[in-house]
């Protein structure tokens, strides 16, 4: 038991698998019978989603104070409107349709770098003006065009092996590689030292510009693959699809246990947040929480988590 709690204590990110694993028993022991395991299948295949951006957007917030990446929707929005228009229904061009993805990405990076660096616009306000710019972009593409996704992707999206979902082992690797990436590699250690002291890691050799730069597209790009299995999973694009990533792009990392202030993040806190925030939802919708109740009890419920994690890591 000491041992269990000597290893929360040392890894702020567990808590969020705790919360996660306490919200599936609850709803399970509600629903019983057979209900939990396609519910925990289920919730791995949502959660994989809001893994991909919470990546991105981890990787910003720990740049430091101000970095946080609103254009997360939009290019998940645009992305996966031309990655349906490059493919269009052919299974031959999946790889093409990927490429333009990733395309859109790295242009919505370099523009929110641009807007920064540039124009010295506070991060928050250049993604949110850029937002609106992608999101116009692809109402411009997209107004009035359904294309059915390639069955290869399709199958990809939504297919599991033995209950998991094919994609969450696509993303679990992806995962461990961004975890290598952040604390294994030169990259990884300047962006944290990025966030925890800006002027001493310049100072130190660091390149700023260039780590932000990266730092911004490596969201994007990120943003723009969750596009394309996006409308994938769910048949196609639509214009409203990256809505709910805004919020839940932050609220993984948050949860997850990096550290709003920057400097200080980890990876395997995304997924258990990502499975804590659908689980919750799944829990309150099971209980019949009515829409404004849920919204109240899932504030509070992600607050005290927040906070329980958030003092344990100050304790350490």
């Amino acid at each position: 038991m000491r041992s269990i709690e000597t290893f929360m204590r040392h890894h702020p990110w567990s808590w969020s698998f705790v919360a996660a694993f306490l919200t599936w028993a609850a709803t399970a022991a509600y629903i019983s019978g057979t209900g939990g395991l396609a519910l925990a299948s289920t919730a791995l295949s949502f959660s994989t989603f809001f893994v991909m951006v919470g990546i991105g957007q981890m990787f910003v917030i720990t740049l430091g104070p101000g970095n946080v990446d609103l254009s997360i929707p939009s290019t998940i929005t645009l992305s996966a409107v031309v990655s349906m228009m490059v493919m269009d229904g052919s299974n031959a061009m999946i790889v093409p349709g990927f490429l333009a993805a990733i395309l859109v990405g790295t242009l919505v990076g370099l523009f929110n770098y641009g807007l920064i660096r540039v124009l010295s616009i506070p991060p928050i306000i250049a993604t949110m003006s850029s937002s609106f710019l992608v999101q116009s972009s692809a109402i411009a593409l997209g107004r009035g065009v359904k294309i059915k996704p390639p069955a290869a992707l399709e199958w990809v999206a939504t297919a599991k092996l033995t209950g998991v979902p094919v994609l969450s082992l696509g993303v679990i690797a992806l995962a461990v590689c961004m975890a290598i990436l952040l604390n294994r590699t030169v990259y990884g250690r300047s962006v944290t030292a990025f966030g925890q002291n800006t002027r001493a890691a310049g100072l130190a050799g660091v390149p700023i510009e260039r780590i932000r730069y990266l730092t911004y597209s490596l969201s994007a790009v990120l943003a723009a693959i969750c596009g394309v299995f996006l409308a994938g999973f769910s048949g196609g694009s639509s214009l409203n699809m990256g809505e709910e990533y805004l919020l839940a792009s932050i609220a993984v990392v948050v949860i997850g246990g990096s550290s709003i202030a920057g400097g200080n993040s980890n990876v395997p806190g995304i997924f258990g947040s990502a499975l804590f925030l659908f689980l919750l939802v799944a829990m309150l919708n099971t209980f019949g929480a009515a829409a404004g109740l849920r919204l109240i009890l899932t504030g509070l419920i992600i607050v005290g988590v927040v906070t329980f994690a958030g003092g344990r890591a100050e304790n350490r």
